[in-house]
């Protein structure tokens, strides 16, 4: 028995042992705890960081002081904001941002009773974020516009062909978005963090990309640049696209998920005719001049220009396909439609259209014999087009023009070249009875009792024009005459027509309203009621058959009464 309890007390001892150095573990651990507890007292939790600044252990006050010490200088430093690839940056002063040290001191935890927590704090810091004022009006714009320059939209890519090469231009770039709202909040809370502050951003994708741009890299933009397209016209001159300017022509556009390609054809053309113009030559008729009885004969000349639609027909596939880069132009002759011969030969002997008005003033009697000398002795050749203002050219006061009476919306007023309209009305009747075609003519807005109902023209240089095609086999010949209060225009050559006009009368009367004028050039007026009027123009040959027939409706408005105040 006595044996059996000395090995029974011999078993015990190693778990008594490590009892003890348990217990006194315990006891150490639990003093030091208390201790530190103690020590910690009033004081920043271990291993708290504020900015950057180590502030733990310390009383508040010390906290605070040794905070506006050691970030004096980084609160007024440019702070950072990165998200992405993208950065921002934003001064402080200027955005009114402030520290507001008791708040940020406020917010920092206690020390922790959690014992695991108070050794952590020996090896792991804790950045504690700071508590920000600021003032609203800068703050605002400043946060919008780092939002914006960290929400760049994504770039989508483009084809372009330079320099004889195609190119991905610009290149596609991805995009990103933040959320303003969190953008605010980080730089309240971070921007005194050490590198700046770091915020998210959400990546968002070209729609064009390198998925649309390689197949037309690789196949229609590769084909463009080639070789040069190479245009073979007359006289062995040849005209040329060269690879370097490809992209004046060829352009690709995005559209539905993929490239369009567009072909600038104006372009083309004026690029291949800086040499083939060489080539082309306008057709002139041959044209009389007189002097006196005596006449002198402009020899004619006989045009040829390129049919460009022809030319280009299959050009996209030249360009962009298989087909052959280099080929002939198309060209078009176009003899002249009045020959030398014809001149010598022709005659201006018969009235072919005659009109004569009258009753206009002094000042307008000038502007209207200076514009019918200018216009006497003109002749229009068959097929060809005559334009009053085309051929007079400016009509100012340096062409022997003065200020004269107009019609300016319904009521009497004055400019340089008043009075020319009654030469056009003139005119426009001269060719109305000779059978000429009407290419352009514009009525008065307000109807001018002295001219025929309907059948009248008003010309604006530079904007309103009187224009009329002689589509007669012979040339006519315009022979002016002007003084004793009327003008008369005669069209000479050889009458194959007679020409009937036939008014339709007058309906839809509206009446005029009244307006109030002052100033010494002010002339008082009853106005005119404004009326709806046709004119039906009857062609037949000189044996009386109808060739055309054509009826035109005039719309006047109502002159208004003007008085003078």
């Amino acid at each position: 028995m006595i044996e059996q309890d000395t090995e029974l007390t011999s078993g015990n001892m190693p778990a008594r042992f490590f009892g003890g150095i348990l217990l006194g573990l315990f006891v150490l651990l639990g003093t030091g705890y208390g201790v530190d507890y103690f020590l910690s007292q009033g004081t920043m939790p271990r291993g708290t960081m504020i900015g950057g600044v180590q502030v733990g252990g310390m009383k508040r006050a010390e906290a605070k002081e040794l905070l506006q010490k050691e970030l004096a200088d980084e609160i007024i430093k440019p702070v950072t904001i990165t998200a992405g690839q993208r950065t921002s940056i934003i001064d402080p002063r200027a955005a009114g941002l402030r520290v507001n040290w008791d708040k940020t001191l406020d917010s920092v935890e206690s020390q922790s009773l959690n014992p695991i927590k108070r050794i952590l704090g020996f090896f792991k810091d804790t950045e504690v974020p700071i508590v920000s004022d600021a003032d609203p009006a800068n703050f605002r714009p400043a946060v919008d516009r780092v939002t914006k320059e960290l929400s760049p939209a994504p770039v989508d890519a483009g084809i372009v062909l330079t320099g004889g090469q195609v190119k991905v231009d610009p290149a596609p770039a991805d995009g990103q978005t933040v959320d303003a709202e969190q953008v605010e909040k980080s730089i309240l809370t971070g921007w005194l963090k050490p590198g700046g502050v770091k915020e998210h951003a959400t990546i968002s994708h070209p729609k064009y990309g390198e998925k649309q741009v390689q197949p037309i890299v690789e196949g229609p933009g590769k084909k463009a640049v080639s070789a040069p397209l190479v245009l073979h016209g007359r006289d062995n001159i040849n005209g040329e696209i060269p690879v370097d300017r490809m992209g004046e022509v060829v352009t690709f556009r995005p559209e539905n998920d993929e490239f369009k390609i567009d072909f600038n054809y104006d372009r083309a053309r004026e690029i291949f005719a800086e040499k083939l113009i060489t080539t082309e030559k306008p057709r002139v008729n041959a044209n009389i001049t007189f002097h006196g009885s005596d006449r002198t004969v402009t020899p004619h000349s006989d045009g040829v220009h390129i049919d460009w639609v022809k030319t280009f027909d299959h050009i996209n596939e030249r360009i962009i396909a298989d087909d052959p880069r280099t080929w002939d132009a198309t060209y078009i002759d176009e003899p002249a439609s009045f020959t030398t011969e014809m001149a010598n030969a022709a005659t201006f002997d018969q009235v072919v259209g005659e009109f004569t008005t009258g009753g206009y003033s002094q000042a307008s009697g000038v502007n209207i014999a200076r514009v019918a000398e200018m216009v006497d002795g003109a002749m229009v050749a068959p097929g060809d087009t005559f334009s009053l203002n085309g051929y007079t050219g400016p009509r100012g006061t340096a062409q022997g023009f003065v200020e004269s009476g107009i019609i300016m919306n319904g009521h009497a007023d004055k400019a340089v070249g008043g009075g020319i309209s009654q030469f056009a009305t003139t005119l426009y009747n001269a060719a109305y009875f000779g059978g000429m075609e009407d290419v352009t003519h514009t009525p008065h807005s307000y109807y001018i009792s002295r001219y025929p109902a309907g059948r009248e023209a008003t010309v604006f240089e530079g904007a309103i024009d009187l224009a009329f095609k002689n589509t007669s086999q012979y040339p006519v010949r315009i022979v002016t005459s002007a003084g004793g209060g009327q003008v008369t225009v005669k069209l000479m050559g050889v009458k194959v027509v007679n020409v009937e006009s036939v008014n339709g009368g007058r309906w839809a009367t509206t009446q005029p309203n009244t307006i109030s004028l002052s100033g010494k050039d002010c002339s008082p007026s009853s106005g005119a009621p404004g009326f709806t009027t046709s004119d039906t123009r009857i062609v037949k040959d000189l044996n009386g058959n109808e060739l055309s027939r054509k009826t035109t409706t005039t719309v006047y408005n109502p002159s208004p009464i003007v008085k003078c105040t």
